[in-house]
């Protein structure tokens, strides 16, 4: 059937449905994409944008509804019957295996002879416009690199189209540029590109339409350009009337972080600053400052070979005084303290996906809930239905599994067991990527409320935008040092860079 300009689509899902237990994940919902097109598929966490793409990719069988392909109706009842069909999905965690090089992993399932493999994939790279040394393990290459093999992956299995899921969440500015260049590219070779992202400015800049889905259903199927205030209206369902903090901290309290000449075996070196309570104060630099690796010695997660971390009062790592040295920090004395570390990747270092939403909640809390060492479901059960109300996490029952929870309630989840254990001062690491607009607000929401009741934040951010408008004061890395300072009247997104790429 052709679309409304007279062309047969090269994809259609026509009345996809698709129910798991408790939750109607899809609901009559279709979605059309032409050859040499770039379609934004857009909504919020939990709208249904990857369900529907594991329905296209073979992993999910729906209920209902049906997918054809050049007018053909198909059925996909595996990722290799799509994969056959010239379906390719780039998820967010890329599928690439860490210890194979890089043609083994272009063709795995599928290997040649060996010469022939470093051939083909230094000919696809090459279309691709980059120059990686084929025979290089992949664990060795950079977050871009590793995105452009994917992509090298997908062209080797002559993908017509091409599913991008959140591809530029952890890329520079420079890299998203560039993959922008290889996006135009395939899309002048006629590859279709459904590209799911947060990031609304990137709908300018590559999208042809955009179909907005929203608790499961189409809402919108738009061409560009459009309007992003009316985009946000369609997928919430109401419009948003604030994204980032309202008020900023104008007479801070006592100091709840103090840290002195901190260095540590990943390679952060004379690192000194403080925070206080009521204020969130920025860690900014680009991407490979060395900001996580600050904030995971801070935490004691990563080992510190100098200089002092004093938290609430509490030396965690350095000097005590007469007794002499404290200890290289633990994330153990860390959380005793008072410290609740929000890490960058909530699915690997916050959450036990397996297990419940509320196991994950009490999880940080269980000494402090339990002083005793006895353990009380029904009281555990009290806080995490306190705990979901409090931040409304969107879950039918904290038995949920948390890895079935949306990206933004996992979020939330993760920030709960800290408040379990008492938390007064908190580390967010990236604490919006990969989140809807939505959820941001919510997020943004309980930073505010945190420091509104005393507490303290460190956060750090590579949305520049957000570090300006969320913190009261920032310090910026750059080469895994602290090169400066920016006080709420200096912070900008101009200085924030001058400092992060100033070179000697």
């Amino acid at each position: 059937m052709s679309d409304v300009n007279g062309v047969t689509p090269l994809l259609e899902m026509r009345g996809i449905s698709k129910s798991f237990p408790g939750v109607r994940a899809l609901d009559d919902v279709s979605l059309t994409v032409r050859a040499g097109e770039v379609h934004f598929l857009l909504g919020q966490n939990g709208a249904g944008k990857s369900t529907l793409m594991r329905v296209l990719c073979g992993a999910h069988q729906p209920e209902a509804g049906e997918i054809r392909l050049d007018g053909e109706a198909v059925r996909l009842h595996s990722p290799a019957d799509a994969r056959r069909l010239g379906v390719a999905v780039i998820f967010q965690e890329f599928s690439l295996v860490p210890y194979l090089d890089v043609a083994q992993n272009v063709f795995l399932g599928r290997e040649t002879g060996r010469r022939c493999m470093h051939a083909e994939a230094r000919r696809l790279l090459q279309t691709l416009g980059v120059d990686i040394d084929t025979t290089t393990l992949v664990h060795e290459l950079g977050i871009a690199q590793q995105q452009v093999v994917e992509i090298a992956k997908a062209l080797s299995q002559n993908a017509r189209i091409l599913v991008m899921d959140e591809p530029t969440a952890a890329l520079s500015d420079h890299e998203i540029d560039r993959l922008f260049t290889r996006i135009r590219a395939l899309k002048a070779d006629g590859v279709a590109i459904i590209y799911i992202s947060h990031r609304l400015q990137e709908i300018a800049a590559i999208a042809d339409r955009v179909t907005v889905l929203r608790d499961g259903k189409n809402v919108a199927n738009l061409e560009n350009p459009v309007n992003l205030e009316h985009l946000v209206h369609l997928m919430v369902g109401r419009r948003v009337e604030t994204t980032y903090r309202q008020r900023f901290c104008e007479r801070p309290g006592g100091v709840m972080l103090d840290v002195r000449d901190l260095a540590s075996d990943t390679g952060v070196a004379s690192a000194s600053l403080t925070v206080r309570a009521g204020e969130v104060v920025g860690l900014a630099g680009l991407v490979g400052a060395g900001r996580t690796e600050l904030a995971r010695a801070i935490f004691g997660a990563d080992r510190v070979t100098s200089g002092s971390v004093t938290v609430n009062g509490r030396i965690l790592a350095g000097q005590a005084g007469q007794a002499g040295w404290a200890g290289r920090g633990s994330p153990v004395a860390a959380v005793r303290a008072g410290m609740g570390l929000v890490p960058e990747n909530r699915k690997t270092e916050g959450l036990a996906l397996n297990r419940s939403v509320e196991d994950n909640i009490v999880l940080a809390g269980l000494r402090r809930l339990f002083p005793k060492g006895w353990y009380f479901a029904r009281a555990a059960a009290t806080v995490a239905h306190d705990i979901v109300a409090r931040l409304r996490i969107a879950t039918p029952s904290i038995a949920r599994p948390a890895r079935l929870l949306s990206g933004g309630n996992q979020q939330k989840v993760v920030i709960g067991k800290w408040f379990t254990a008492g938390s007064r001062f908190f580390i967010f690491d990236e604490p919006t990527r990969g989140i809807d607009v939505g959820a941001k607000a919510e997020i943004y929401g309980v930073i505010e409320t945190l420091v509104s009741e005393g507490a303290a934040v460190l956060m750090i951010s590579s949305e520049l935008p957000e570090m300006v408008a969320v913190c009261d004061r920032a310090y910026v890395m750059r080469d895994k040092r602290i090169v400066g300072e920016l006080g709420r009247a200096e912070l900008s997104e101009a200085n924030i860079l001058r400092l992060a790429m100033h070179h000697e």
